[in-house]
């Protein structure tokens, strides 16, 4: 009999994961909350449909916080399927300006199409209009200690 994989299964693996389901995500999601990245770091290509962000992610997996200083890793999260992209309070022709995810959420429409929203810190949003859920987070280099040394934390 095969068991669900357990969130510390990836304390020191490197991640590879997709979603295809809205619990799917909800996983994604919870890796990449307060992950990090430069707009400059966002790219669609439209004739793929693939809409990506390499960003700076924490390492929430990892339970190795009495061994040593909190980590971030870059990750790639790729979105397929993408049709349409919006935004709304993100600065436009700005590349520097640094961006951080809050939460990563899809809101289905015409089965299997919907939205999927990328909230960001400061009432900024992405919205990309897909033909199906279809998410991929891949971790693609070695992580490396937190540059404020602390795991970022949201008040009730």
């Amino acid at each position: 009999m095969s068991q669900d994989a357990k969130f510390e299964d990836g304390a020191e693996s490197p991640l590879n994961l997709g979603a295809l389901t809205d619990d799917d995500l909800a996983v994604i999601s919870s890796l990449v909350q307060d992950a990090v990245f430069p707009a400059s770091e966002m790219k669609w290509d439209k004739r793929a449909g693939r809409f990506a962000i390499l960003l700076n992610r924490m390492r929430w997996e990892d339970k190795g916080a009495d061994r040593h200083a909190p980590e971030r890793v870059q990750s790639l999260l790729v979105f397929n399927t993408v049709q349409a992209v919006a935004s709304q309070g993100v600065p436009q022709g700005d590349a520097d300006t640094v961006l951080s995810l809050l939460h990563t959420g899809f809101e289905q429409t015409d089965a299997p199409s919907g939205h999927i929203t990328l909230t960001l810190a400061g009432d900024g949003a992405i919205r990309l209009t897909v033909e199906a859920l279809d998410v991929a987070l891949k971790d693609v280099t070695r992580p490396y200690t937190a540059p404020s040394k602390k795991r970022p934390s949201h008040p009730d």
